[in-house]
This record gives structure tokens, C-alpha cells and sequence, in this order.
């Protein structure tokens, strides 16, 4: 049986007709085909790979046409209209961003540089969503189907660096006791995520510098090179530049691996991002929390809006979750961290923990009559202590109440259980013995 042979010399040039041909001849040898045997099998089912592989590659290299044909048109636009041509060009993109323009012009750059094997190197400060970007750029490009390696550099020690990179042959050093792919080896036709390139010690930068040169590498106690083919996306919250002047970086390498140059912007300088992050996290956490999203009181969202987040993303992140876990329905700037709560709202917790003062006037009727709820609920617990003496687990049985719940939502109130304890006196067998209420 003759199979047609695909990948013919100088047919480097796709389009989609001539991938349908060799579709339709696949379909051909199929409907025909009175019989297979497994070695036929198993080279049409190489030939429907190739062709799947062919299929992504024009799907990207056609995005990668509309993209540089953007570059064409009016680089002035609305707010919004950049971030929606990013979407409606298939952008992939697991999250949210606003319409900050440094941002954008990041993300631009990333798309363009996605469907190509170029090295692109990351910057920003910590917490900006560096590898977030990376995945961005593996997801976007032809070896989206292909695997992700992810590799913290400053967490590696010194003496493990090339074997975790390049991997080992038993018997190389004490406990190889098997031999081992390395993270390069593992990535082949993927891509490889070297985070926080700026800690990788001197020795090791030249050990990478070979591989990008080389395409190749040696595992630990083996002479044997292997030909890796894996795209390396770096990333660094140091200025690479400034560290090759100093010496303590190799200007080659800084050059090799910034071919293409990513720099993402901080959070304080995205202030329009915050309200979509706010909504992200905050369902984001609801689900690992198996809990309704929390909501937040005007107070504590005008601090997120206002905070400059040191920390960035990932501090915000954190902010959520914390909120998100130790509040009730409605989370207040009571359920921050100590150390950035605003200054008179720490001072009038530390006062009277169970007092609550509005921070402002309601800045709507909606707000108003939260305010009003939150005070009723408060009223209701109260007098719900002081009828069973303090005791919550009562106290949760009459509200037919799961006890952990009523547990939160006083201490959303600052209510104290022990302050309503008392002496409650009983008649005992003669009618005058006081007994202790719990």
C-alpha cells in the first residue's frame, strides 16, 4: 500500500490547501485500506501528528501576521480598544489585566514574540506577575502543546545547580544512585522558565551560556552531549544591565537572553487593574474556600485602592485570601494585617475592640442599609448572650446556627462570649443555693 510521505523538500511554505490535500489523501488511504497492519498503523498515525503539528504552527504564524499588521494602524486608541484587540486576536491569557499602556505594550511585545523560538528575558519588581507572563508566552506560541519547566535559580544550591539543569548519570557523585533528567532535558521542544536569573552564580552562567550557544549539554559524569531544543524565557527583579557593569553578571549572557526585553510595570502604577484583581481573587479564593465571594465595606475598599502595595500582585493576592478566609459576608479594614490597618482604625480597636464606628458617612442608600443590617445583626446577638448567659453553643441551637458560623460572625461584631457569662441563681433542694451559669 502506497502512503503519501509528508514534509517533502521545499515544501517549507504552508497554507491551508495544501494541508487539506494531505488530509484528503490520508482519508483517501483510509477508506480504501482493506486491511492495516500495525506497522501502517502507526505511520499514519505519525503523519496525523505532523499534520496537527503543521495546523498550530499556521494558526500562530497567522496571529503573528495580524499582530505586526496592528503595528500599522493608529497607535492612538480609546481606553479599552487595546486590551480588547488583544483579546479578539485569540490571546491567551489566564487572569485579568487592565488598560495601563506599559503593561500593554508589554503584552504586545509578548504576542509577537511568542510564536517565535527567540530568548525573551522578564523584569519587574517582585509580586508583578513575571512568570505569569511567561506562561503568556509559552501559551501563545507553537510549543503551547508541549511542556512548561519552571526553575527558581536563587533556590538551587551552588553544588546541585548542574545537575538539577543538566541532569546526572549514576555514580556520578555521592547519591546518584539512578540516572537523571535535568530540567533542560525535560523541557525539550518546550519551554523552559528560568526564574530569578540575576542569583545564578558565575560558574553556572557560563554553563548556560554554552547550552544557548550549543543547543547541547553534558549531564554530571557523562561525556555523552544531548541535543536539547527548549525556548528559555528568563526572569529577574534585578537590573541585568547594571550587574554586568558591576561584574557580577556575564554581559554575553545578559545579551543571549535578552533578545527580547519584557519589563512589567508595578501594581501602584496599575491602579485601574485593582478592581478586576479584586473580583478575580476574590472568586478565586470562594472556591478554595468553598464560600460565597466576599464582599467588602466602603471603608476597606477605598485602603485597597489607595495602598501602594510593596508586595504587588501577589500581596494583593494574599490580602484577598486572608480577607476572603477570616471575615464573615462583609470583610473591613479590622480583618488586615496589623502592621498596614489604617492608624485610627487600629487605635479604636485597641480602645474597644467590640465598639463599632462607621468610618464615614454611606456613600450610598445600598451602603446605608448594609450599615443598618450590620447594626441589627449586632443588636440581635447581644441580646441572644445575655438570654443564655454567654453560652455560644446554646445560643447556636436556638438559632438553629452551625456553631463555627455564630463563632464568626462575632468575632466580625467584636463580640466577646465571656463578657455576657453571670451568676445565674437557681433554687437548688432548698430553694436558696446559687449555682454558676457556663
Amino acid at each position: 500500500m502506497k502512503l503519501f510521505q509528508p514534509g517533502t523538500p521545499g515544501s517549507s511554505a504552508m497554507s491551508y490547501a495544501g494541508l487539506i490535500e494531505k488530509i484528503e489523501i490520508l482519508r483517501t488511504t483510509l477508506r480504501w485500506a482493506s486491511r492495516l497492519e500495525r506497522p501502517e498503523i502507526e505511520k499514519l498515525l505519525r503523519q496525523s501528528n505532523t499534520l496537527r503539528d503543521e495546523i498550530l504552527q499556521l494558526s500562530h504564524k497567522e496571529r503573528f501576521v495580524k499582530a505586526a499588521a496592528a503595528e500599522v494602524e493608529p497607535t492612538e486608541k480609546l481606553p479599552g480598544q487595546r486590551r480588547q484587540a488583544l483579546l479578539e486576536r485569540s490571546f491567551v491569557f489566564e487572569g485579568t489585566f487592565g488598560d495601563n499602556p506599559e503593561l500593554l505594550d508589554a503584552l504586545e511585545v509578548a504576542e509577537k514574540a511568542a510564536p517565535t523560538d527567540l530568548p525573551v528575558l522578564i523584569d519587574g519588581e517582585s509580586g508583578t506577575g513575571k512568570e505569569l507572563m511567561a506562561k503568556v508566552i509559552h501559551a501563545n506560541g507553537s510549543r503551547a502543546d508541549k511542556p512548561y519547566i519552571s526553575v527558581n535559580c536563587g533556590a538551587i544550591p551552588d553544588n546541585l545547580l548542574e545537575s538539577e539543569l543538566f541532569g546526572h548519570k549514576k555514580g556520578a557523585f555521592t547519591g546518584a544512585a539512578n540516572d537523571r533528567k535535568g530540567k533542560f532535558e525535560s523541557a525539550h521542544k518546550g519551554t523552559i522558565f528560568l526564574d530569578e536569573i540575576g542569583e545564578l552564580p558565575l560558574p553556572g552562567q557560563v554553563k548556560l551560556l554554552r547550552v544557548l550557544e550549543s543547543h547541547e549539554i553534558q549531564r554530571v559524569g557523562s561525556d555523552e552531549p544531548i541535543v536539547v531544543d527548549a525556548r528559555i524565557v528568563a526572569a529577574t527583579n534585578k537590573n541585568l544591565r547594571r550587574l554586568s557593569e558591576e561584574g557580577t553578571f556575564r554581559e554575553d549572557l545578559f545579551y543571549r537572553l535578552s533578545v527580547i526585553h519584557v519589563s512589567l510595570p508595578p501594581l501602584r502604577e496599575r491602579k485601574d487593574e485593582i478592581p478586576l484583581l479584586f473580583s478575580y481573587f476574590c472568586d478565586e479564593a470562594a472556591e478554595m474556600l468553598k464560600r460565597r465571594p466576599v464582599k467588602m465595606s466602603p471603608a476597606l475598599r477605598a485602603f485597597l485602592l489607595s495602598y501602594s502595595y510593596p508586595g504587588n500582585i501577589r500581596e494583593l493576592r494574599n490580602l484577598i485570601y486572608r480577607l476572603s478566609c477570616l471575615a464573615g459576608e462583609t470583610a473591613d479594614t479590622v480583618h488586615l494585617p496589623v502592621d498596614i490597618r489604617p492608624k485610627n482604625q487600629t487605635a479604636a480597636t485597641t480602645v474597644n475592640e467590640s465598639t463599632a464606628i462607621p468610618d464615614a458617612t454611606p456613600a450610598s442608600l445600598s451602603d446605608a442599609r448594609r450599615i443598618a443590617s450590620d447594626e441589627a445583626e449586632k443588636a440581635f446577638l447581644e441580646k441572644g448572650l445575655k438570654e443564655v448567659g454567654g453560652t455560644v453553643a446554646e445560643l447556636a441551637r436556638r438559632c438553629d446556627m452551625n456553631r463555627s458560623h455564630l463563632q464568626m460572625l462575632l468575632k466580625k461584631h467584636g463580640i466577646h462570649s465571656k463578657d455576657f457569662r453571670r451568676q445565674a441563681v437557681q433554687p437548688d433542694g432548698n430553694g436558696d443555693t446559687p449555682i454558676q451559669r457556663r
